[in-house]
Protein backbone atom coordinates (compact mmCIF):
# COMPACT_ATOMS: atom_id res chain seq x y z
CA UNK A 1 0.00 0.00 0.00
CA UNK A 2 1.50 3.48 -0.79
CA UNK A 3 0.02 6.66 -0.30
CA UNK A 4 -0.55 8.72 -3.86
CA UNK A 5 2.22 11.65 -3.71
CA UNK A 6 1.42 11.77 -0.07
CA UNK A 7 -1.87 13.73 -0.76
CA UNK A 8 -4.28 11.48 1.48
CA UNK A 9 -5.64 13.34 4.22
CA UNK A 10 -6.23 11.40 7.24
CA UNK A 11 -9.00 13.72 9.52
CA UNK A 12 -7.36 12.39 13.06
CA UNK A 13 -5.19 9.91 13.93
CA UNK A 14 -8.14 7.91 15.05
CA UNK A 15 -9.23 7.56 11.48
CA UNK A 16 -5.87 6.39 10.34
CA UNK A 17 -5.42 4.19 12.98
CA UNK A 18 -8.55 2.28 12.43
CA UNK A 19 -7.84 2.39 8.60
CA UNK A 20 -4.25 0.76 8.42
CA UNK A 21 -4.95 -1.75 11.20
CA UNK A 22 -7.68 -3.38 8.58
CA UNK A 23 -4.92 -2.44 5.52
CA UNK A 24 -2.53 -4.10 7.81
CA UNK A 25 -4.76 -6.71 7.79
CA UNK A 26 -4.97 -7.55 4.68
CA UNK A 27 -0.96 -7.96 4.10
CA UNK A 28 -1.69 -4.52 1.93
CA UNK A 29 1.27 -2.79 4.21
CA UNK A 30 3.34 -4.66 3.83
CA UNK A 31 3.28 -4.25 0.11
CA UNK A 32 4.63 -0.71 0.69
CA UNK A 33 7.42 -1.36 -1.62
CA UNK A 34 5.53 -3.33 -4.29
CA UNK A 35 4.03 -0.42 -6.42
CA UNK A 36 2.15 -2.62 -9.04
CA UNK A 37 -1.51 -1.67 -7.35
CA UNK A 38 -2.87 0.93 -5.14
CA UNK A 39 -5.73 0.89 -2.80
CA UNK A 40 -6.59 4.68 -2.07
CA UNK A 41 -8.55 6.25 0.72
CA UNK A 42 -8.79 9.49 -0.36
CA UNK A 43 -10.48 13.09 1.24
CA UNK A 44 -13.17 14.84 -0.91
CA UNK A 45 -10.71 17.69 -2.41
CA UNK A 46 -8.16 14.85 -3.35
CA UNK A 47 -10.49 13.28 -5.50
CA UNK A 48 -11.54 16.36 -6.67
CA UNK A 49 -7.88 16.68 -7.23
CA UNK A 50 -7.02 13.20 -8.79
CA UNK A 51 -10.12 13.56 -11.74
CA UNK A 52 -9.79 17.14 -12.46
CA UNK A 53 -8.78 17.63 -16.10
CA UNK A 54 -5.35 19.89 -15.79
CA UNK A 55 -4.06 17.00 -12.95
CA UNK A 56 -3.69 15.10 -15.55
CA UNK A 57 -3.85 12.13 -13.77
CA UNK A 58 -4.95 8.35 -15.13
CA UNK A 59 -5.98 5.79 -12.60
CA UNK A 60 -4.86 2.08 -13.84
CA UNK A 61 -6.86 -0.83 -13.38
CA UNK A 62 -5.56 -2.11 -10.50
CA UNK A 63 -5.86 1.50 -8.95
CA UNK A 64 -9.54 2.03 -6.38
CA UNK A 65 -10.47 5.40 -4.75
CA UNK A 66 -13.49 5.43 -1.97
CA UNK A 67 -15.49 8.49 -3.98
CA UNK A 68 -17.12 9.15 -7.56
CA UNK A 69 -15.52 11.57 -9.35
CA UNK A 70 -19.11 13.96 -9.03
CA UNK A 71 -20.08 12.69 -5.65
CA UNK A 72 -21.50 16.26 -3.97
CA UNK A 73 -24.55 15.85 -6.64
CA UNK A 74 -26.04 13.89 -3.86
CA UNK A 75 -24.00 15.05 -0.75
CA UNK A 76 -23.94 19.06 -1.26
CA UNK A 77 -26.99 20.11 0.53
CA UNK A 78 -28.35 22.32 -2.70
CA UNK A 79 -27.53 19.84 -5.37
CA UNK A 80 -29.24 17.24 -3.74
CA UNK A 81 -32.49 18.79 -3.54
CA UNK A 82 -32.25 19.93 -7.26
CA UNK A 83 -31.17 16.03 -8.27
CA UNK A 84 -34.57 15.02 -6.79
CA UNK A 85 -36.56 17.95 -7.62
CA UNK A 86 -35.64 17.09 -11.44
CA UNK A 87 -36.22 13.49 -10.49
CA UNK A 88 -39.89 14.22 -9.48
CA UNK A 89 -40.58 16.60 -12.43
CA UNK A 90 -38.89 13.42 -15.01
CA UNK A 91 -41.33 10.65 -13.03
CA UNK A 92 -44.35 13.30 -13.20
CA UNK A 93 -43.36 13.86 -17.66
CA UNK A 94 -43.23 9.49 -17.59
CA UNK A 95 -46.76 9.97 -16.02
CA UNK A 96 -45.40 7.47 -13.16
CA UNK A 97 -47.66 5.86 -10.43
CA UNK A 98 -44.82 7.09 -8.09
CA UNK A 99 -45.13 10.91 -8.79
CA UNK A 100 -49.08 10.86 -8.10
CA UNK A 101 -50.17 13.76 -6.09
CA UNK A 102 -52.84 14.50 -3.67
CA UNK A 103 -55.57 17.39 -4.25
CA UNK A 104 -53.66 19.57 -2.75
CA UNK A 105 -50.42 19.15 -5.30
CA UNK A 106 -48.18 17.26 -2.39
CA UNK A 107 -46.55 14.32 -3.55
CA UNK A 108 -47.73 10.97 -2.06
CA UNK A 109 -44.68 9.09 -2.10
CA UNK A 110 -42.29 11.69 -3.26
CA UNK A 111 -42.53 13.94 -0.16
CA UNK A 112 -39.21 12.91 1.83
CA UNK A 113 -37.71 16.03 1.48
CA UNK A 114 -38.11 18.74 3.64
CA UNK A 115 -39.72 22.08 1.61
CA UNK A 116 -36.41 24.07 0.56
CA UNK A 117 -35.33 26.43 -1.46
CA UNK A 118 -31.81 28.25 -2.13
CA UNK A 119 -30.60 31.22 -0.97
CA UNK A 120 -29.98 33.91 -2.12
CA UNK A 121 -31.19 32.82 -5.44
CA UNK A 122 -34.79 31.63 -4.41
CA UNK A 123 -35.69 34.23 -1.90
CA UNK A 124 -39.01 35.77 -3.36
CA UNK A 125 -39.80 32.47 -3.94
CA UNK A 126 -38.93 31.43 -0.08
CA UNK A 127 -41.18 34.61 1.27
CA UNK A 128 -44.12 33.05 -0.89
CA UNK A 129 -43.92 30.09 0.97
CA UNK A 130 -42.93 31.86 4.52
CA UNK A 131 -46.39 34.08 4.13
CA UNK A 132 -48.44 31.51 3.44
CA UNK A 133 -47.65 30.27 7.49
CA UNK A 134 -45.92 32.72 9.44
CA UNK A 135 -45.49 31.45 12.45
CA UNK A 136 -43.50 28.46 10.56
CA UNK A 137 -39.84 27.85 11.90
CA UNK A 138 -37.32 27.32 8.99
CA UNK A 139 -33.89 26.05 9.12
CA UNK A 140 -30.52 27.38 7.63
CA UNK A 141 -27.50 25.77 6.13
CA UNK A 142 -24.38 26.49 4.16
CA UNK A 143 -24.52 24.22 1.16
CA UNK A 144 -20.60 23.03 1.32
CA UNK A 145 -20.19 22.47 5.41
CA UNK A 146 -20.51 19.70 8.13
CA UNK A 147 -20.44 18.97 11.20
CA UNK A 148 -23.39 21.34 11.95
CA UNK A 149 -20.85 24.72 11.44
CA UNK A 150 -23.21 27.78 10.70
CA UNK A 151 -26.64 26.37 11.01
CA UNK A 152 -29.51 28.25 12.43
CA UNK A 153 -33.01 28.50 12.80
CA UNK A 154 -35.28 31.72 12.40
CA UNK A 155 -39.11 32.64 12.34
CA UNK A 156 -38.70 35.88 11.36
CA UNK A 157 -37.99 37.27 7.61
CA UNK A 158 -36.19 40.36 9.26
CA UNK A 159 -33.55 37.24 10.38
CA UNK A 160 -32.58 36.71 6.69
CA UNK A 161 -31.95 39.91 5.47
CA UNK A 162 -28.57 39.22 4.54
CA UNK A 163 -29.90 37.35 1.68
CA UNK A 164 -32.57 39.88 0.42
CA UNK A 165 -32.74 42.71 -1.87
CA UNK A 166 -29.60 45.43 -1.17
CA UNK A 167 -31.64 48.26 -0.02
CA UNK A 168 -29.25 50.98 -1.85
CA UNK A 169 -29.62 49.84 -5.19
CA UNK A 170 -32.60 47.41 -4.72
CA UNK A 171 -31.28 45.16 -6.75
CA UNK A 172 -30.33 41.47 -5.58
CA UNK A 173 -26.95 40.81 -4.16
CA UNK A 174 -24.80 39.56 -6.08
CA UNK A 175 -24.48 35.67 -5.48
CA UNK A 176 -20.83 35.27 -5.49
CA UNK A 177 -20.76 37.71 -2.86
CA UNK A 178 -22.88 35.93 -0.19
CA UNK A 179 -21.94 31.91 0.88
CA UNK A 180 -24.86 29.42 -0.29
CA UNK A 181 -27.32 28.38 1.79
CA UNK A 182 -30.48 26.01 1.28
CA UNK A 183 -33.15 27.39 4.08
CA UNK A 184 -35.95 24.44 4.85
CA UNK A 185 -38.88 24.12 6.56
CA UNK A 186 -38.25 22.81 10.18
CA UNK A 187 -39.57 19.44 11.34
CA UNK A 188 -40.57 20.46 14.15
CA UNK A 189 -42.65 17.86 15.66
CA UNK A 190 -40.46 14.86 15.91
CA UNK A 191 -40.23 11.70 17.44
CA UNK A 192 -38.95 12.07 20.69
CA UNK A 193 -37.71 9.48 23.18
CA UNK A 194 -37.07 10.60 26.53
CA UNK A 195 -37.95 13.92 25.46
CA UNK A 196 -35.08 14.23 23.52
CA UNK A 197 -34.86 14.80 19.49
CA UNK A 198 -32.62 12.44 17.39
CA UNK A 199 -31.76 11.41 14.56
CA UNK A 200 -30.69 8.17 12.11
CA UNK A 201 -26.84 7.75 10.61
CA UNK A 202 -27.04 5.69 8.56
CA UNK A 203 -24.25 3.66 6.08
CA UNK A 204 -24.95 3.20 2.65
CA UNK A 205 -21.92 1.76 -0.03
CA UNK A 206 -22.70 2.31 -3.63
CA UNK A 207 -20.57 -0.16 -5.64
CA UNK A 208 -21.58 0.94 -9.04
CA UNK A 209 -24.52 3.66 -10.25
CA UNK A 210 -24.83 2.31 -13.74
CA UNK A 211 -26.22 -0.53 -12.87
CA UNK A 212 -27.09 0.64 -9.96
CA UNK A 213 -26.01 -1.69 -6.60
CA UNK A 214 -25.85 -0.32 -3.27
CA UNK A 215 -25.58 -1.75 0.45
CA UNK A 216 -27.10 -0.92 3.83
CA UNK A 217 -24.86 -1.35 6.87
CA UNK A 218 -26.83 -2.96 9.44
CA UNK A 219 -25.37 -1.32 12.43
CA UNK A 220 -26.52 2.47 11.55
CA UNK A 221 -26.89 4.14 15.18
CA UNK A 222 -29.22 7.24 16.31
CA UNK A 223 -27.78 10.84 17.62
CA UNK A 224 -29.20 12.18 20.56
CA UNK A 225 -29.42 16.12 21.59
CA UNK A 226 -28.33 16.34 25.36
CA UNK A 227 -31.25 18.79 26.22
CA UNK A 228 -35.03 18.10 26.07
CA UNK A 229 -37.01 19.26 22.96
CA UNK A 230 -39.02 21.87 22.94
CA UNK A 231 -40.19 24.13 20.25
CA UNK A 232 -40.60 26.69 21.99
CA UNK A 233 -39.18 30.03 19.99
CA UNK A 234 -37.11 31.33 22.99
CA UNK A 235 -35.10 27.93 22.17
CA UNK A 236 -34.58 28.68 18.87
CA UNK A 237 -30.56 29.64 19.33
CA UNK A 238 -30.06 26.62 21.22
CA UNK A 239 -28.04 24.22 19.34
CA UNK A 240 -28.25 21.66 22.18
CA UNK A 241 -31.80 21.54 21.75
CA UNK A 242 -31.98 21.33 18.04
CA UNK A 243 -28.53 19.88 16.43
CA UNK A 244 -27.96 16.32 16.89
CA UNK A 245 -24.21 16.40 14.99
CA UNK A 246 -21.86 15.00 17.78
CA UNK A 247 -19.29 17.94 16.83
CA UNK A 248 -22.14 19.94 18.41
CA UNK A 249 -23.35 18.05 21.38
CA UNK A 250 -20.05 16.85 22.60
CA UNK A 251 -19.50 20.60 23.93
CA UNK A 252 -22.50 20.80 25.98
CA UNK A 253 -22.95 20.21 29.70
CA UNK A 254 -24.80 17.54 29.79
CA UNK A 255 -22.91 15.45 27.12
CA UNK A 256 -22.08 11.52 28.27
CA UNK A 257 -18.52 10.28 27.21
CA UNK A 258 -19.23 6.99 28.22
CA UNK A 259 -22.43 6.40 25.49
CA UNK A 260 -21.85 9.57 23.68
CA UNK A 261 -25.40 10.14 23.27
CA UNK A 262 -26.08 7.03 20.83
CA UNK A 263 -28.38 4.43 20.65
CA UNK A 264 -28.15 1.43 18.32
CA UNK A 265 -30.32 1.71 15.02
CA UNK A 266 -31.52 -2.48 16.83
CA UNK A 267 -32.12 -0.78 19.91
CA UNK A 268 -34.39 1.88 18.36
CA UNK A 269 -35.92 -1.06 16.71
CA UNK A 270 -36.90 -2.87 19.84
CA UNK A 271 -37.92 0.19 21.36
CA UNK A 272 -40.59 1.06 18.36
CA UNK A 273 -41.86 -2.50 18.03
CA UNK A 274 -42.73 -2.41 21.53
CA UNK A 275 -44.83 1.53 22.11
CA UNK A 276 -45.90 1.37 18.47
CA UNK A 277 -45.84 -2.30 17.23
CA UNK A 278 -44.13 -4.62 14.74
CA UNK A 279 -46.39 -4.17 11.21
CA UNK A 280 -45.85 -0.05 12.03
CA UNK A 281 -41.46 -0.07 12.83
CA UNK A 282 -41.53 -2.65 10.13
CA UNK A 283 -42.93 -0.12 7.36
CA UNK A 284 -40.86 2.49 9.01
CA UNK A 285 -38.19 1.12 8.15
CA UNK A 286 -39.08 0.14 4.47
CA UNK A 287 -39.99 3.45 4.22
CA UNK A 288 -36.14 3.98 4.96
CA UNK A 289 -34.91 1.75 2.94
CA UNK A 290 -36.75 3.05 -0.04
CA UNK A 291 -36.15 6.44 0.34
CA UNK A 292 -32.35 5.98 -0.02
CA UNK A 293 -32.97 4.17 -3.09
CA UNK A 294 -34.99 6.97 -4.50
CA UNK A 295 -32.13 9.32 -3.67
CA UNK A 296 -29.55 7.51 -5.42
CA UNK A 297 -31.98 6.52 -8.26
CA UNK A 298 -32.35 10.53 -8.54
CA UNK A 299 -28.47 11.18 -8.80
CA UNK A 300 -27.47 8.24 -10.86
CA UNK A 301 -28.50 9.52 -14.38
CA UNK A 302 -25.57 12.33 -13.39
CA UNK A 303 -22.64 10.27 -11.73
CA UNK A 304 -20.06 10.16 -13.47
CA UNK A 305 -19.94 6.80 -12.99
CA UNK A 306 -16.00 5.85 -12.90
CA UNK A 307 -15.57 1.92 -12.63
CA UNK A 308 -12.11 2.76 -10.37
CA UNK A 309 -15.04 4.32 -7.51
CA UNK A 310 -17.02 2.88 -4.65
CA UNK A 311 -18.14 5.38 -2.04
CA UNK A 312 -19.65 5.03 1.45
CA UNK A 313 -22.24 7.41 2.79
CA UNK A 314 -23.46 8.69 5.50
CA UNK A 315 -27.31 9.45 5.37
CA UNK A 316 -28.95 11.22 8.11
CA UNK A 317 -32.49 10.98 8.75
CA UNK A 318 -34.71 11.99 10.97
CA UNK A 319 -38.37 10.77 12.06
CA UNK A 320 -41.58 12.86 13.28
CA UNK A 321 -44.19 12.21 15.94
CA UNK A 322 -45.94 10.43 12.96
CA UNK A 323 -43.18 8.25 12.43
CA UNK A 324 -42.60 9.88 8.77
CA UNK A 325 -39.08 9.37 8.25
CA UNK A 326 -37.18 12.57 6.07
CA UNK A 327 -34.48 12.75 4.52
CA UNK A 328 -31.81 15.84 5.55
CA UNK A 329 -28.88 15.16 4.08
CA UNK A 330 -25.90 12.63 2.85
CA UNK A 331 -22.69 13.02 3.27
CA UNK A 332 -19.80 12.12 1.46
CA UNK A 333 -17.30 11.60 4.22
CA UNK A 334 -18.99 10.37 7.12
CA UNK A 335 -16.75 10.30 10.73
CA UNK A 336 -14.95 7.74 10.81
CA UNK A 337 -13.46 8.97 14.54
CA UNK A 338 -14.68 6.42 17.25
CA UNK A 339 -15.90 9.11 20.58
CA UNK A 340 -17.12 5.58 22.45
CA UNK A 341 -15.72 2.09 22.71
CA UNK A 342 -18.70 1.23 20.80
CA UNK A 343 -18.15 3.42 18.15
CA UNK A 344 -14.55 2.69 17.40
CA UNK A 345 -16.22 -1.27 17.17
CA UNK A 346 -18.91 -0.04 14.87
CA UNK A 347 -16.42 1.68 12.73
CA UNK A 348 -13.52 -0.67 12.48
CA UNK A 349 -16.15 -3.04 11.61
CA UNK A 350 -17.47 -0.47 8.84
CA UNK A 351 -14.55 0.08 6.82
CA UNK A 352 -13.13 -4.04 7.29
CA UNK A 353 -16.91 -4.67 5.36
CA UNK A 354 -16.52 -1.91 3.17
CA UNK A 355 -13.36 -3.10 2.03
CA UNK A 356 -14.09 -6.76 1.44
CA UNK A 357 -17.00 -5.43 -0.95
CA UNK A 358 -14.84 -2.59 -2.67
CA UNK A 359 -11.96 -5.23 -2.42
CA UNK A 360 -12.48 -8.65 -2.19
CA UNK A 361 -10.60 -11.39 -0.37
CA UNK A 362 -8.36 -8.43 -0.14
CA UNK A 363 -6.67 -9.15 -3.35
CA UNK A 364 -4.76 -7.16 -5.92
CA UNK A 365 -7.64 -4.68 -7.04
CA UNK A 366 -9.31 -5.17 -10.68
CA UNK A 367 -12.00 -1.95 -11.50
CA UNK A 368 -12.64 -4.25 -14.07
CA UNK A 369 -14.52 -6.94 -11.46
CA UNK A 370 -18.23 -7.07 -12.47
CA UNK A 371 -18.44 -5.44 -8.32
CA UNK A 372 -20.89 -8.34 -7.28
CA UNK A 373 -19.41 -9.82 -4.58
CA UNK A 374 -19.99 -13.42 -3.10
CA UNK A 375 -22.42 -13.26 -0.36
CA UNK A 376 -19.85 -14.21 2.67
CA UNK A 377 -18.14 -10.95 2.28
CA UNK A 378 -20.78 -8.87 3.17
CA UNK A 379 -20.37 -8.65 6.60
CA UNK A 380 -22.99 -6.26 8.70
CA UNK A 381 -24.08 -5.37 5.05
CA UNK A 382 -26.86 -6.27 3.58
CA UNK A 383 -28.04 -6.16 -0.20
CA UNK A 384 -30.33 -2.90 -0.65
CA UNK A 385 -30.75 -2.87 -4.20
CA UNK A 386 -29.33 -4.63 -7.30
CA UNK A 387 -30.37 -2.70 -10.21
CA UNK A 388 -29.53 -5.76 -12.82
CA UNK A 389 -30.61 -8.71 -10.32
CA UNK A 390 -34.18 -6.24 -10.62
CA UNK A 391 -34.07 -6.31 -14.49
CA UNK A 392 -32.68 -10.24 -15.32
CA UNK A 393 -35.53 -11.50 -12.98
CA UNK A 394 -38.41 -9.11 -15.04
CA UNK A 395 -39.33 -7.91 -11.39
CA UNK A 396 -38.25 -4.42 -11.64
CA UNK A 397 -41.51 -2.84 -10.02
CA UNK A 398 -40.16 0.13 -7.92
CA UNK A 399 -42.20 2.91 -10.26
CA UNK A 400 -45.18 0.90 -9.58
CA UNK A 401 -46.07 0.11 -6.41
CA UNK A 402 -46.61 1.57 -2.94
CA UNK A 403 -43.44 2.86 -0.50
CA UNK A 404 -43.79 0.67 2.74
CA UNK A 405 -44.85 -2.41 1.15
CA UNK A 406 -41.14 -3.83 -0.46
CA UNK A 407 -40.22 -6.95 -0.96
CA UNK A 408 -37.65 -6.10 1.81
CA UNK A 409 -33.98 -6.98 1.51
CA UNK A 410 -32.38 -10.46 0.46
CA UNK A 411 -32.66 -12.95 3.11
CA UNK A 412 -35.34 -10.98 4.89
CA UNK A 413 -38.90 -12.89 4.80
CA UNK A 414 -42.01 -11.75 3.19
CA UNK A 415 -44.52 -10.97 6.07
CA UNK A 416 -47.34 -13.44 5.07
CA UNK A 417 -45.76 -16.59 3.33
CA UNK A 418 -42.54 -16.73 5.43
CA UNK A 419 -40.41 -17.50 2.52
CA UNK A 420 -37.05 -15.63 1.33
CA UNK A 421 -37.54 -13.07 -0.58
CA UNK A 422 -34.65 -11.51 -3.15
CA UNK A 423 -34.05 -7.76 -3.28
CA UNK A 424 -35.96 -6.57 -5.96
CA UNK A 425 -37.45 -3.24 -4.29
CA UNK A 426 -40.99 -2.47 -4.88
Amino acid sequence: FRIMAGKVKWVTDIEKSVLINNFEKRGWIQVAENEDWNFYWMSVQTIRNVFSVEAGYRLSDDQIVNHFPNHYELTRKDLMVKNIKRYRKELEKEGSPLAEKDENGKYIYLDFVPVTFMLPADYNLFVEEFRKNPSSTWIMKPCGKAQGKGIFLINKLSQIKKWSRDSKTSSFVSQSSKEAYVISLYINNPLLIGGKKFDLRLYVLVSTYRPLRCYMYKLGFCRFCTVKYTPSTSELDNMFVHLTNVAIQKHGDDYNHIHGGKWTVSNLRLYLESTRGKEVTNKLFDEIHWIIVQSLKAVAPVMNNDKHCFECYGYDIIIDDKLKPWLIEVNASPSLTSSTANDRILKYNLINDTLNIAVPNGEIPDCKWNKSPPKEVLGNYEVLYDEEMAQSDGTERDLRSRPGQSTGVKGSRARDSGKPVLTTWK
